[in-house]
């Protein structure tokens, strides 16, 4: 009975069992240096353990697939046939996340036709690029949203010229008859270089009278769902 057994599980493919567990294993030991790749440089706030988990289990299922696939041409058809249906709604709230994910799958790739070779040096070179570069963020931007009455345009342009200079940048003015709304731009730096003065912009756009509100929003690169 156990000799029915072991022949029945071998019948699926060309594999041996050897084989197989030796992908697999691959795959999961690769994974390890993407999990601890995204933990490090995911360190913040977009930091996601879920998904990081998520990850090293993609690496291996592929792995586990490719494994099965091998070098039939009619199953791989099949199993695209299969995969087409399946449609993923998760927003990537951070473009890198991106990049794990196809790291996840090229290694569980590479592993699961046993080219553990171009599945190590691949994960090295790009281990030691996100290690270097990982940590690199895009400075988030300033947009400062001021609604007054139209007739305070003249006075908090000048307001906004003496606090910041050419270094904000007027993206939108939307007027009506009776309101206007002035939405600037610029980096962090230049709106905290603010700060050394003795009074808040926000304040000194009050003082001006006529103001509705006066908004300060951060435009951060990341992508909300």
């Amino acid at each position: 009975m156990k000799e029915y057994l072991y022949t029945m599980l071998e019948a699926g493919g060309t594999l041996s069992t050897q084989d197989i567990v030796l992908h697999i294993l691959a795959s999961a030991i690769f994974s390890i240096a993407i999990y601890l790749s995204y933990w490090y440089t995911h360190s913040g706030t977009a930091y996601s353990k879920k998904f990081n988990v998520s990850l090293v289990t993609l690496t291996i299922l592929t792995g586990t697939v490719m494994t099965v696939i091998g070098n039939n041409i009619a199953l791989s058809l099949g199993m695209v046939g299969a995969l087409s249906i399946v449609r993923f709604r998760t927003a990537i709230k951070d473009s890198r996340d991106t990049t794990y994910i196809f790291w996840s799958i090229i290694i569980g790739i590479c592993c699961g036709v046993g080219d553990y070779m171009v599945a190590g040096v691949g994960t090295i070179v790009v281990f030691f690029v996100l290690l270097l570069l990982g940590r690199v963020r895009n400075e988030n931007r300033i947009l400062l949203i001021i609604r007054a009455n139209r007739s305070k345009t003249l006075g908090i342009k000048r307001i906004v010229f003496e606090y910041y200079g050419s270094k904000s940048l007027l993206k939108v003015e939307n007027t009506t008859p009776n309101t206007v709304e002035l939405i600037y731009e610029m980096s962090r730096k230049t709106y905290q270089a603010a700060y050394k003065k003795t009074k808040s912009i926000v304040d000194t756009l009050h003082d001006l009278g006529d103001i509705e509100y006066v908004n300060v929003v951060t435009q951060s690169d990341e992508i909300s769902g």
